[in-house]
């Protein structure tokens, strides 16, 4: 494992300056870890509306307050994160990690409409809005940007319709981005993760442990096959075998079938449901 570490540090060197959403816990709490031990020099930024609790003295990590659900804080928080990067006086690539992300489970629009309408800002328009507004920098020096989808991008989801569809969009858009992108030193990487240990399935509105663990994966282990994944020039990477298995299945059924096969398992998380 040490070697192979040492492989993909090396494989990742390129890159610089990382910009993380959400980088205050979950999954891209474990991007800022994982990644500073690969490279103990990278400059780190994040953007959330809480500061990374990280104890390390080493890591050097920028945290920029911003609810990614405002414009008027993408706008400033975009122009402070360009600045940033070019402060950068080693010029290396920029890693720009679009990890932020909630659902709502529920019959929609439950629990309520303005819910649901922050999830779309959050999941996809702060998305678009914010690599929008960084990638003249991303192709001045070069670099990547990963987006965190969810296998839920392959099949309509009854009971998380609008997140579902949410990462269905991201999911498609990365893709497409990536080839628009060709020969501009900047591609894109696309992470369909299954559940993962994170607040997820709180935010959504669930009890912790909805999911059984056989089905879940860590965090942690969701970033290291990413980074593997952008090491390799993947465009798209669905952690885990079984994630792999179930969402090459559900891909080839005819949609309304997905959907109801979708609509009869995620049916059965109501009784895991919060009280409200």
């Amino acid at each position: 494992m040490p070697d192979r570490m040492t492989a993909l540090s090396a494989e990742l060197s390129n890159f610089t300056s990382v910009i993380v959403t959400g980088g205050s816990s979950g999954i891209g709490k474990s991007f800022i870890g994982l990644l500073g031990k690969l490279n103990p020099s990278l400059r780190f930024c994040n953007l959330s509306r809480t500061e990374p609790d990280i104890k390390s003295t080493q890591l050097n990590l920028r945290h920029i307050p911003c609810d990614l659900a405002k414009p008027a804080d993408i706008a400033a928080a975009a122009t402070a994160v360009a600045d940033w990067v070019r402060e950068d006086a080693a010029g290396g690539a920029v890693l720009l990690i679009n990890n932020s992300g909630f659902g709502a489970y529920g019959r929609f629009p439950e629990p309520e409409l303005a819910h649901q309408l922050e999830l779309v800002d959050v999941n996809v328009r702060a998305v678009l809005d914010l690599t929008g507004r960084l990638l003249p920098v991303l192709k001045e020096r070069g670099g990547a940007v990963v987006t965190v989808a969810s296998t839920a991008a392959f099949q309509p989801t009854a009971y998380l319709a609008a997140y579902g569809a949410s990462k269905s969009f991201v999911q498609h858009w990365s893709l497409a981005l990536n080839e628009e992108l060709r020969g501009t030193g900047v591609r894109t990487l696309v992470v369909c993760p299954g559940p993962t240990s994170t607040n997820f399935f709180r935010r959504a509105g669930l009890r912790q442990g909805s999911v059984p663990d056989a089905f879940g994966m860590a965090a942690d282990d969701v970033v290291l096959l990413a980074l593997r994944a952008l090491a390799r020039g993947r465009a798209q990477i669905v952690t885990g075998w079984k994630n792999r298995v179930s969402t090459a299945l559900v891909s080839k059924l005819p949609k309304p079938l997905a959907a109801w096969l979708a609509a009869k398992v995620l049916a059965r998380f109501r009784l895991k449901q919060v009280s409200k």
